[in-house]
Order: C-alpha cells, then structure tokens, then sequence
C-alpha cells in the first residue's frame, strides 16, 4: 500500500513540527511518526484555491498546540500511489494519522473552531502553558519549588484563577497572611467560589489565636466526655495549628454525645469548617461520620 523502501530520506527533526512529505518518505515521516505522536496529514495541489487558504491555517495551529501533534504536507500530484491508497477524490483532504493508521479526517477548508474541536476530539482539550506549569507545580518535590513554579505560571496568565488560588494556598501554609490575601485579591470575581471563600476562612482562623491550654483542655476532656465547652475550645486551637482532623474529631464527639443544643451547634461549626479545609479527604472523612452520627 505504501513505500517500505529501506533506503529513505531521513525523518524530519523531532522539533520540526510541521514539513513536507513525499511518497519516499511517507512511511517513515507519516506512518512511523504517528507511533510516537499524531500526524495531521494536509493532502493538497498548487492548483487547488482552497488548499492555499487551508495551509496557512494547519501551519498556525500545529505551532499554537505546541507539539501535541505534527503536520505533514503531501502535494498529491507527486504522490500519486499514496492518493490512491488514501482514496482521495477531493481535495484538500486531511487526515490524521494515529498509531501508524489514519483515525478520521475532514475535507475541504474548514474554518479555525471547527478544525479545533477535530483535534480537540482526539487530542484532548488543549491546555495552556500556564496551566501546564501549574499541573508540574502538584507535583514539585518541595513547597518552595511549587511556589516559585506558581509564580512562573502567573508571568503567562495573571488572572488565570486556579494558579492563583493554588499559590494563595502555599502562601497561607507558610504563614504569609498579608500576601495570601493580596494573591487572593487577584482573583478575578466572577471566579471567586468556594474554595477562594475557605482560603479567605482560614486567613481568618489563622489570625484569630483561640484561649486556653491546649494540655489543660485534653484534659478536662479526659475527667469528662462530656466538657463540650472545653472539646470547642480544644477544636478551635487544633484548627488554628492546621490539624483539622483532631479538630473535626473534638465536634464529632459533641454530635455523637448531645441530642441538643451542643450538638447543633457542632454541626454547624463543622459546615462551616468543612469549606475551610484544605485537605478534601479529611473533610470527606468528616462528612460521613457527621452524616452517620446525625442518623
């Protein structure tokens, strides 16, 4: 169906994201090629009007999606064995070439969205720069490197909100108070949802240092299960050190234990805290023991 002549020109550069094929070369640049990423072959003719308008745009594209796919450009008048293989009978035909095989393709020059939602299909939603740095960010060995990665993803996107809420949850868990609220600030309104409100909940907390002991507390608690005066106060100190587990614990003994006021008004103090929580399995915990001891 295709050349498998072994002495082929060389393969383009693993750079080059966009270059022309021949019918020498197509099983090593188109076939092969698509092994390892996915090649958007552009069949075309210098006599076809449509395909002068198309090229320009596959050539902005394959730059904008930054490697995520390669074109390969295929003048069907030299290559005539290939376009029959192909069954072309129109042109400009594009086909994209996936683990050495074509897995769809489109005809005719197609405006920019909609040649987008075909690679997105089977590519995935493009992601941004910005974003790609936040996702390396989740997974820095450190707090400083994460922060420092953050802050290179705002240079690409100042309002992007989800790097800036990420950075604005490393700032509070190193103490910055000031500044988290400034990173907050930033975010644009219309993004500003729940977990900007818990981050702005636990600057709060943080800034509010509890009264009392927290070894005189324990211990009270220990002489009498039942001291809910003193399991809030113990609560409300282990939320301001960060450990929201023993928090949520002391309140969940309040449910368990009263049938009344306490109990009411340790749920409600765990909703609230529940948005507060950075760790979403320790609330997930949290939420099912309150829903079991409310039953």
């Amino acid at each position: 169906m295709f050349s498998t002549d072994p002495n082929l020109p060389a393969a383009p550069a693993p750079q080059d994201l966009s270059f022309d094929v021949t019918e020498a070369d197509f099983r090593q640049t188109v076939l092969e090629r698509s092994l390892e990423v996915p090649v958007l072959l552009d069949c075309w003719a210098p006599w076809c009007g449509p395909c002068r308008n198309l090229k320009p745009l596959l050539e902005k594209l394959v730059q904008a999606y930054g490697g995520r796919f390669v074109l390969a450009k295929l003048n069907t008048d030299e290559a005539p064995q290939i376009s029959a293989a192909l069954q072309i009978r129109s042109i400009p035909l594009v086909v994209l070439f996936v683990g050495g095989r074509p897995v769809d393709q489109f005809m005719g020059a197609q405006p920019e969205g909609q040649i987008r939602q075909f690679l997105d299909k089977h590519l995935g939603p493009q992601v941004s720069e910005a974003e790609q740095i936040r996702l390396e960010a989740a997974e820095a060995p450190d707090a400083e490197t994460a922060e420092a990665l953050l802050r290179e993803a705002l240079s690409y996107e100042p309002d992007n909100a989800a790097v800036l809420l990420d950075l604005a949850e490393r700032v509070v868990a190193r103490g910055d108070l000031d500044e988290a609220e400034q990173v907050l600030q930033a975010v644009p309104e219309a993004e500003r949802k729940d977990r900007h409100a818990g981050l702005l909940k636990r600057i709060e907390l943080a800034r509010n240092r509890p009264q009392g002991d927290p070894a005189a507390l324990a211990a009270r608690i220990a002489a009498n299960g039942k001291d809910f005066e003193a399991r809030f106060a113990l609560a409300a100190i282990r939320v301001y050190e960060g450990d929201f587990n023993a928090a949520f614990d002391e309140l969940l003994e309040v449910v368990l234990r009263d049938k009344a006021e306490w109990r009411e008004k340790a749920r409600l103090q765990l909703v609230e805290w529940f948005d507060a929580c950075p760790d979403p399995a320790t609330v997930s915990r949290g939420r099912r023991y309150l829903g079991m001891y409310l039953n």
